[in-house]
């Protein structure tokens, strides 16, 4: 008998009742150090009593009305996300998934409203956009397409890296190019700076459309506002969500008035973008994550854990073959299993994250101490001796 609950995950067997910044604690007590922060979503850390007070306010005085009406939250989260990036105009989501659906159709519909025939996009192995028909149509791999045909067309798939391949593939059908920063799900893999330079003069050369996905990498986790800033470049589409709700589901697609140009009135719609709960939430998030003290901190947690980790790598060479990443955006490439670190990690009570290249992620609240990051190493090097012994 199928169970109540659709088994499309593999659950670790634990149970969490209360989260406290970094910590998780387990319905028998127990309490584990969060590496994981919901997949890079609690961006804040658990119950920070900022968003705490900005929902709970909100949810004293108004939930919901739908976007048939102006709402003031998303008015000023809008503002906001406008004045510290690139973007002259936000679409409030749910989440990355429904951020990359608005991505894809906002790409195709500006040269549609041009009178131009481009609806060709290239995205690149080893990425991943999320789960719709349209996001798995943009990762490509197997896993994530086997039995869902016919998928949604007009997808081109190239390494990241190839750049005379890139050269060649775009064409006049071409409208956009999507690429993460930083590969999350592929194992934290960042984009080298040259290549995002060299991308953006590409696109530019060929009227192409620029696309970042920045849903795992945004909002402060590589110690810039977004990833793409290291390299000096602006997307003319960008996607984003986790951190940004800290927990709350919410997501924005950020672009150019001249990329936005064809979304006119009636063009997308989100019952629940932008409500004023999770706007509530996202506002308090921006005003605390986008200071440049702030920003300035998360890169020197990000270079003391980077420098934890090679240390670890090197201890522990038979389980582990290299660290990578950016910020506290880290990855550890495994030599055994990365199912295996990762149980042995769950019995030193760590919660990591899996990704692909057999790489383990450390994803931690922004707001994570430098003892908290030295006691996860440990958690990690113990893990490690036991996989040893």
């Amino acid at each position: 008998m199928i169970p109540s609950i659709l088994p499309t995950y593999n659950r670790a067997p634990l149970t969490f009742v209360k989260g406290e910044g970094s910590w998780l604690v387990e319905a028998d007590g127990r309490r584990f150090l969060d590496m994981a922060a919901g997949i890079a979503v609690m961006s804040l850390g658990h119950g920070h009593p900022a968003v705490v007070s900005a929902l709970c306010n909100q949810a004293e005085n108004l939930w919901h009305t739908s976007n048939l009406y102006q709402i003031e939250g998303q008015q000023t989260l809008a503002d906001k996300l406008v004045a510290h990036t690139f973007a002259d105009t936000v679409f409030f989501t749910n989440s990355g998934t429904e951020s990359c659906e608005l991505a894809v159709k906002m790409a195709r519909k500006y040269f549609h409203a041009r009178g131009e025939d481009r609806t060709e996009i290239i995205a690149f192995n080893g990425s991943f956009h999320g789960r719709s028909s349209a996001g798995i149509a943009a990762a490509g791999s197997a896993k994530m397409t086997e039995g869902f045909g016919p998928l949604l067309p007009g997808f081109t798939h190239l390494d990241i890296g190839d750049h005379d391949g890139l050269r060649a593939a775009i064409t006049d059908k071409t409208c956009a190019v999507i690429v993460e920063p930083v590969l999350g799900e592929g194992g934290i893999i960042p984009v080298p700076e040259q290549c995002l330079k060299g991308l953006r003069d590409l696109c530019d050369a060929t009227g192409t459309l620029l696309i970042l996905d920045e849903v795992q990498c945004g909002v402060g986790r590589t110690g810039k506002l977004f990833a793409h800033e290291w390299s000096g470049i602006s997307p003319d589409i960008m996607m984003i969500a986790k951190g940004i709700g800290s927990g709350f589901p919410l997501g924005c697609v950020l672009a150019t008035e001249n990329a936005a140009s064809g979304m006119s009135a009636g063009t997308h719609g989100s019952t629940y973008g932008g409500n004023p709960l999770g706007c509530a939430v996202g506002n308090a998030v921006m005003d605390i994550i986008a200071q440049s003290d702030f920003l300035d901190d998360v890169e020197r947690k990000g270079t003391l854990l980077k420098s934890l980790l090679d240390d670890l790598v090197a201890k522990h060479s038979a389980v582990f073959e290299l660290a990578r990443g950016a910020g506290l955006m880290a990855g550890l490439k495994c030599r055994l299993p990365v199912g295996d670190v990762l149980s042995a990690s769950y019995a030193q009570e760590l919660l990591v994250v899996p990704a692909g290249d057999n790489t383990l992620r450390l994803l931690p609240a922004l707001t994570v101490t430098d003892t908290e990051l030295k006691d996860a190493v440990v958690r990690l090097d113990r893990a490690a001796a036991s996989l040893s012994a």
